[in-house]
């Protein structure tokens, strides 16, 4: 799964990096985004603005957004079939926008956060879905806005990140992110949810300070102090 991801780089740096249009006024770096916060999301190839949806998939006909904690994930083996995610698939993609996400290794009954991020450093985006919802039918709470909100694809983990965690978010780069945004054939989308190639990633123990969403600081990406693990 992918459950926390970073996006410490500066807004003109990623802008210019990932060739994008017109950026958030008030983005910022940001070392710990939690399920429910909102993230940086490009849904349309055409103008690759960016926008704040929120992470948590809400599918348009469901009946109380709280459905939405269950689904900041979707799987890549089963995105094009499930009702939550099949509508999504076929016209709401988007690229969700990041420098890097955390994963933890269970062990015993601990479990120890791990960062990954691409050995070149730099951004990149997560293969994602969104859907507007607005409130339905007359036991709808009063004055509950409508939402935008987002999920990330993950799929089986490379052999580096498998050595924490079994799954791993899709990165997309270059020419890919467009292809995710822009390619008509299913099946086509479909082959571009593949794991990243280890051998452009790096990934260490970090502290256990990230476990609180509360938390967000440059601090939480340092190799743990003590720390016995380096991939």
């Amino acid at each position: 799964m992918c459950g926390r991801f970073t996006m410490t780089i500066d807004s003109d740096d990623v802008r210019t990096q990932l060739a994008l249009g017109q950026m958030p006024s008030d983005w910022e770096p940001r070392y710990n985004i939690a399920p429910s916060q909102e993230v940086a999301c490009v849904p349309s190839a055409e103008s690759r603005s960016v926008h704040w949806f929120r992470w948590g998939l809400v599918p348009f006909w469901a009946q109380d957004p709280s459905i939405g904690s269950r689904m900041i994930n979707a799987r890549a083996e089963s995105v094009a079939e499930k009702p939550a995610f099949r509508g999504s698939f076929r016209a709401k993609r988007c690229l969700i926008l990041a420098d890097g996400f955390y994963e933890w290794r269970q062990k015993g009954k601990i479990s120890i956060p791990f960062y990954f991020n691409l050995r070149e450093g730099g951004a990149f985006a997560f293969a994602g879905l969104w859907d507007d919802w607005e409130p339905k039918g007359v036991s709808s709470q009063p004055g509950l806005p409508g939402l935008t909100t987002c999920t990330i694809i993950t799929t089986d983990a490379n052999s580096l990140v498998a050595e924490v965690h079994p799954r791993m978010p899709v990165i997309l780069r270059g020419q890919a992110m467009w292809d995710w945004l822009l390619e008509p054939d299913a099946k086509k989308r479909l082959e571009l949810l593949k794991p990243c190639d280890p051998g452009e990633m790096r990934g260490w123990e970090v502290g256990r300070a990230v476990n609180s969403p509360a938390q967000d600081n440059p601090s939480l990406i340092e190799p743990a102090q003590g720390g016995l693990f380096a991939l």
